[in-house]
Parts: C-alpha cells; structure tokens; sequence
C-alpha cells in the first residue's frame, strides 16, 4: 500500500529566496490529498510533476495567508483547464466567503463543483474516509482556528498464501472471507484454520500534520505513535519567548514532542525566513530526536510501500 508525502512548500510568513510557504501531497495508494496551499504552490507542483487533475481532495489547516493564499489560483487554472469533477474542500468555514468574493468579482462561475467540509479547531473530527485511509482533525494551539490532520491507513485484509490455498484447491468465491479472517470447510468436511492460509498484514500506519501550534499537550495522544510526523519548527529555542508569543514551536520543542508521542520519524518544517540556512533548526532538534529530517522541498517521505 503506497502511503507517502511529497514536500512542496516548508518556509513560513515572510517570503524567502529558495524556500515557498506551506503545502504538501499525501499519495495514498496514488490518491493525492493537497495538504495547504500557499503561494506559489501551482509552480511546485509542476516542478515536482504533480498533476493537480489528480487532486480530489484539498485540507486547508487554518487561514493564515501562508496556508491557503495559493488556493484561488489553483482553483482558477482547475477551471480554466476543464476540470468537471467534483472537488472537496476541508477547511474553516470563512474560506467559502474568501473564494466566492474572488469568483463573484473576476465574474468567474467554476465548471465544477466545490463540496465543502467545515472543519471545527475546538474538537478533534473525523470528516474523511475511503476504502484506504480516514483523516481526523488535530486541534492545535494557534493565534487563530487552526487544526492539523491525521492520516491513518485502513487495517488491511489478510494475505493468501497461494501455494497452501492451490495446493487444497480453494474456490475463488472463499478467497474475499478467508480474507478476513474465516477458516475454510471443505467438501469432506476438514476444517483448514486460517492461519495456515492467511499471513497477516502489516499494522496500518499514520502520518500526523502538526501545522502552526504553540506547544500544548492537550494534541499528544490523539497523535501518539505516527509513522512519520510532520511538526512545524518556525524557531530555534533561543527564541522561547517569539514562539510563545506567536504560538509557535521551537526545533527543541519539536524534537521533544516526537519523544513524547513516540513517532518513528520527524520532519520539521514552517522555517522562519530568519534563518538562511536550516541545519542549525536540524541539529538542534536531533539533540533531542535523532532520527529527524528537514522538509526540503521535493523531498519525498516514504510512510509504506
């Protein structure tokens, strides 16, 4: 089952030479999610061959313009290049009047429709669910509404064992059941167990989307042991006082969280445009948690395969 994320945006606020906003694609299974959409996300996705006609599905985490001021011009050029199918759109509820004031003023009237899904920061939600993976909301601890998301992989059924199912000769209509856990009664009457006809599947796995947040933990359990987890980094810890202020987190605090919630994985990111480079953000975070990476833009992080 393919569960990955491709990084196409990893600065914050200010605008900073080599480094776009935030937004990133979730593959699942190659069902693309578009996960924020900041300025200048159209172009990562043609640099990253991301094609948005593949995109069904946007989450948009809280409406600071360097989380969504990229949407209008993805939804134009959808417009503009045909699209017809439906298109969900997670969000905070004032998004809706943003995109029709853009629309009703450019007298631009969609070939497709948009399917709203409000998102609500004060509780956590599950607003999606396919036959893949469901996604909850993680409220967080911004300046405003903000949430993050959660992406968990379905369990997966069972997997034959081709040689044993042959060898007893098992009818194809079995398979579906035998799958989910059923033994098999043959015609004699002999009672295979499932387990010398199944192997069992590796456990699902989560990706959590920690976007702008003060450190608080009232969202650790709800993300406690993810595959990989993405958690904002805007400062380095020497400026405690700036990320409280605006509720933010440092790369120490993040490294911290991680160990907290016991995640496979780090990748930090929403870097302040103070920062020129950005190993000194890695570093400081892998005193804390080792295994820790940057959100390089382009960067592909495989979750399962």
């Amino acid at each position: 089952m393919k569960f990955e994320v491709t990084i196409l945006g990893s600065s914050s606020a200010t605008p900073i030479f080599n480094r776009n906003p935030t937004a990133q694609v979730v593959n699942v299974n190659d069902k693309l999610y578009l996960v924020d959409c900041a300025e200048g996300t159209q172009q990562q996705m043609m640099r990253f061959d991301i094609k948005p006609g593949r995109i069904d599905h946007i989450f948009i985490s809280h409406l600071h313009g360097d989380h969504y001021l990229g949407l209008v011009g993805l939804l134009s050029s959808m417009h503009l290049n045909g699209r017809k199918k439906m298109l969900k759109l997670f969000c905070p509820e004032p998004l809706k009047e943003i995109i029709e004031v853009q629309l009703k003023y450019s007298e631009t009237s969609l070939n497709y429709a948009i399917d709203y899904v409000f998102t609500d920061a004060s509780q956590r939600s599950l607003i999606f669910e396919n036959q893949d993976v469901c996604v909850e909301t993680i409220p967080l601890d911004h300046r405003i509404p903000t949430t993050g998301f959660l992406f968990k992989q379905k369990k997966r059924l069972r997997k034959l064992i081709k040689e044993r199912i042959e060898e007893i000769g098992i009818p194809v209509p079995y398979y579906t059941a035998i799958k989910r856990g059923s033994d098999y009664e043959a015609p004699d009457g002999t009672i295979y167990k499932n387990e010398e006809l199944t192997i069992a599947p590796a456990p699902p796995k989560s990706y959590a989307y920690v976007s702008d947040t003060k450190y608080n933990e009232k969202y650790f359990k709800q993300i406690t042991g993810a595959a990989l987890l993405y958690h904002e980094a805007t400062f380095m810890h020497d400026m405690l006082d700036r990320a409280n202020q605006t509720h933010h987190t440092t790369a120490l605090q993040a490294g911290e969280i991680a160990n907290i919630t016991k995640a496979e994985k780090l990748v930090i990111g929403h870097f302040s445009a103070r920062y020129k480079t950005l190993n000194e953000l890695l570093e400081e975070t892998q005193t804390v948690f080792p295994n820790t990476e940057l959100a390089v833009e382009g960067r592909v992080f495989v979750i399962s395969e």
